[in-house]
């Protein structure tokens, strides 16, 4: 099966959460999704926790991935970052204004989890978009098998 790939380095500035909710989009938009569908809505949602627990947890840079499939199948989001400490979902209180990112990760996809990567960690999880778009002809020359 063949897949597009991209990626956005993130420094570890809180910052950079909007930044790559922002990236996401326009990769939606290059995709030709419509960034207002609920699919769109739970992808940005999703990043936006995964990024927010790298940068937050770690203060270390990390790496965003989408890993788009040509065909039929989930697409794939993973976060890399430096730390080897294993992501534990929390019980946050009824009035806690954190705590709850991995609980929503867990709610929204179809599968999540972590594995240990090179000095630290790569987060993951998928989410079912239904059928994919077609390809931009200028994104045909990044595929990869």
């Amino acid at each position: 099966m063949q897949v597009l790939q991209v990626q956005l380095a993130v420094s570890a500035d809180p910052a950079e959460v909007g930044r790559a909710r922002r990236w996401v989009r326009t990769r939606l938009l290059a995709r030709g999704l419509d960034t207002d569908a609920p699919f769109a809505e739970t992808l940005v949602l999703v990043v936006s926790e995964l990024v927010t627990n790298a940068v937050v947890h770690t203060g270390c840079p990390a790496v965003l991935r989408l890993v788009w499939p040509e065909g039929p199948g989930p697409l794939r989001v993973e976060v890399a970052d430096a730390s080897c400490t294993a992501p534990a979902p929390r019980c946050a209180g009824g009035e806690a204004t954190n705590g709850r990112g991995l609980e929503l990760v867990e709610l929204l996809c179809e599968r999540w989890g972590w594995y240990p990567d090179g000095s630290g960690k790569r987060v993951w999880c998928e989410l079912d978009h239904g059928e994919p778009a077609a390809l931009p002809a200028r994104d045909r020359a990044v595929l990869t098998a």
